[in-house]
């Protein structure tokens, strides 16, 4: 189990996600960057790590990460900038991403940094699990998604024509440092698709973070910097508590995808761009997820009608068909679901709950009820 204290009350919360010789900390806090010079010292034996940023978020960010740490002693070495967006974590980039790493000379002594959102994360972590056959990395994310979602627990990979995430490897990171005060500078649609990742850790396993989000969830979307260092801490320690004990997802590791296998063939329906970003799809694939559990007689329509209304509330979509200027093809969106890295002997893993903060893995889902629920989703209003 983690553990999660705070030095000082008022700045900043460490979650502990324990695995071992690999256990390490997640700092949480607004401003947290400014300061984590010699935290990123103590995991790199002092040595410049190379940053790999993206062109959104180096002019934002990225002075603000070197002055930290030349303050702590360590020279930084010129960033490797990429294009933003979900596009770039594909094997072109990756590829160019190794031959920028490798052509610097690096050692088994060299760490990454990944100083953005999730595909930052995603494909550095994927490139120091590949580097010298793995390198240390420190992840610094800079979205309410990555900060709560996939910068902690090691997922690292990049997608393919196939489908989202199914290159990779687990590789855990040295360090995370989510400064809050980052997700200032994002669009409001980056925090609401960051926000459906934090309402999945209620939906899945605690009620009273849900009940709590009902309550302050407009204060996360809004800025308000208690309730988003609340919310990104609980999600975190949420997260680690689970990957502490189930590390490569053999187990309770899989109720995380709770909407995702639904969400991701939303993404590649629409070509994993920003017709639908990925949270957005979470959201989606999480009230068909209960709306499933709903018509499988597994849940209380109630408790899906409580998550459909939330989601919607703070203004996510909560259906395919508020996406404008998408046809959707529900034969394309189940073969696509098949591809899915959760598929079991032919099957399709569903994530599926009995009711709020209770979620759980089903693998004899009847494929009707499957199309039942995304025919009726596809359909507009």
């Amino acid at each position: 189990m983690t553990s999660i204290s705070a030095a000082p009350p008022a700045a900043l919360d460490t979650v502990r996600l324990e695995l071992g010789a690999r256990s390490y900390d997640i700092l949480v806090g607004d401003g947290v960057l400014a300061d984590a010079g010699e935290r990123i010292a103590a995991v790199t034996r002092g040595r410049a790590p190379i940053v790999v940023t993206d062109a959104n978020v180096a002019p934002l960010h990225l002075d603000t990460l070197n002055a930290a740490m030349l303050a702590a002693g360590i020279a930084p070495q010129p960033a490797i900038v990429l294009p933003a967006g979900e596009k770039t974590k594909d094997f072109a980039h990756f590829q160019q991403l190794m031959d920028d790493i490798l052509g610097r000379g690096i050692e088994r002594s060299t760490a990454l940094l990944a100083l953005g959102g999730g595909v930052i994360g995603d494909i550095t972590g994927f490139a120091a699990a590949s580097a010298l056959r793995g390198i240390d990395f420190i992840q610094v994310p800079t979205t309410l998604l990555s900060q709560v979602d996939s910068s902690v627990g090691g997922k690292t990979g990049i997608n393919s024509r196939h489908g989202k995430n199914l290159i990779g490897a687990f590789h855990q990171p040295r360090l995370v440092i989510a400064d809050t005060a980052t997700l200032d500078t994002l669009p409001r649609r980056e925090v609401l698709a960051g926000y459906a990742e934090v309402v999945k850790y209620g939906l899945i396993r605690q009620p009273d973070f849900f009940a709590w989000l009902e309550q302050n969830g407009r204060r996360v979307v809004d800025g308000d910097s208690d309730a988003r260092r609340h919310a990104v801490t609980v999600s975190c320690r949420a997260k680690a508590d689970i990957v502490g004990v189930d590390e490569r997802e053999s187990g309770d590791r899989a109720l995380l995808n709770l909407g995702h296998t639904f969400g991701h063939a939303l993404e590649a329906a629409t070509g994993f761009g920003q017709t639908l970003l990925h949270g957005e799809g979470v959201a989606i694939g999480m009230v068909l997820a209960f709306d499933l559990s709903v018509r499988l007689g597994l849940c209380p329509a109630e408790d899906a009608r409580r998550a459909r209304a939330h989601l919607a509330e703070v203004g996510l979509p909560v259906r395919p068909a508020d996406i404008a200027g998408v046809a959707w093809d529900v034969d394309g969106l189940v073969r696509s679901m098949a591809k899915d890295k959760k598929v079991q002997d032919g099957r399709i893993t569903f994530i599926l709950a009995d009711r709020i903060g209770n979620a759980f893995t089903r693998r004899d889902v009847d494929a009707a009820a499957v199309r039942a629920v995304l025919e009726e989703a596809v359909t507009p209003a």
